[in-house]
């Protein structure tokens, strides 16, 4: 929600303090309409333009995501841990043929079971299940598996970044869109250059509203919005990352507590469960 409240008290000071300082209300609201169809029309038609299907299903989802913020918590990465440190344990004591079980059908598995909200998030689920299956498949090179998870998470990374992107690129061209709507409206005052002054006075105010606009919206609202959405992408993506480190610290040779130790390392800061958090959970778990 603070990027609600961010943009209203944004909107509020901006617009706040014209009226305060005695600034003509009128003018702004009789142009702004039409001075808005043409920069956000523009706007929205290049962004269409320059995107494809797959990129425009995705605007909403990462729109919700800048509104609701990052998708993981601290309990999440808990839960997390602990999960992996399960199947290493049972990849360690068993065998990783043990592992099958549980990869081919992980929503009937009872370690998945466990955490449903793991289970259920099919990115989540595909990304451990699938090198779980390398691993059982003896690949068992720790710097192979990590190039290779690397490789993935760097590609999901860049292609949930996209819309971002995308949106920055819109912002960078919003004032120079606004200019084009200015020009119109410049245009359209010098077409009626015979009208007495204070008619010339207001239709030439109302065309700066163009350029106005154009900048407000580049950089109070769309450029925000795009470091906004980029920030939550790379903050979850440390989620999906932890799944790599654990991995690859277990084919090292560590044990599987130990592997759970390394990977809590690389949990940011303000989401990391204290050691003692981890270490309860895991003994719960090996009591259990």
């Amino acid at each position: 929600m603070l990027v609600i409240g961010g943009l209203v008290f944004m909107l509020l000071c901006v617009f706040g303090s014209f009226a305060a300082s005695g600034g003509a209300i009128v003018p702004l609201v009789k142009s702004m309409p039409f001075e808005l169809l043409t920069i956000m029309g523009a706007g929205v038609g290049t962004f269409v333009m320059a995107s494809s299907i797959g990129d425009l299903k995705h605007v909403p989802g990462a729109l919700g995501k800048a509104v609701k913020g990052p998708k993981f918590g601290r309990q999440d990465y808990l839960e997390l841990l602990c999960l992996l440190f399960s199947f290493t344990r049972l990849a360690q004591s068993h065998g990783v043929m043990a592992l099958e079980q549980h990869i081919e059908t992980p929503m009937e598995s009872t370690i998945f079971g466990k955490y449903p909200k793991i289970r259920d998030n099919q990115r989540v689920r595909r990304l451990i299940c699938d090198y779980l299956r390398m691993i059982s498949m003896n690949m068992d090179d720790p710097f192979q598996l990590d190039e290779v998870m690397s490789r993935e998470l760097a590609k999901n990374l860049k292609e949930d970044c996209h819309v971002a992107h995308s949106l920055q690129t819109l912002a960078d061209a919003l004032p120079a869109l606004g200019i084009v709507a200015a020009v119109l409206g410049v245009i359209k005052t010098m077409g009626s250059i015979s009208k007495p002054p204070e008619v010339l006075g207001e239709m030439i105010a109302g065309a700066l509203v163009g350029t106005f606009l154009g900048v407000l919206l580049a950089y109070g609202i769309v450029g925000p919005l795009s470091s906004r959405i980029r920030s939550v992408v790379e903050e979850d993506a440390h989620y999906y990352d932890l799944i790599r480190a654990v991995f690859v610290a277990f084919l090292q040779g560590n044990a599987p507590q130990v592997s759970v130790e390394i990977g809590r390392k690389d949990i940011p800061g303000e989401l990391m469960p204290s050691f003692e958090e981890v270490d309860t959970a895991l003994n719960e778990l090996a009591v259990g």
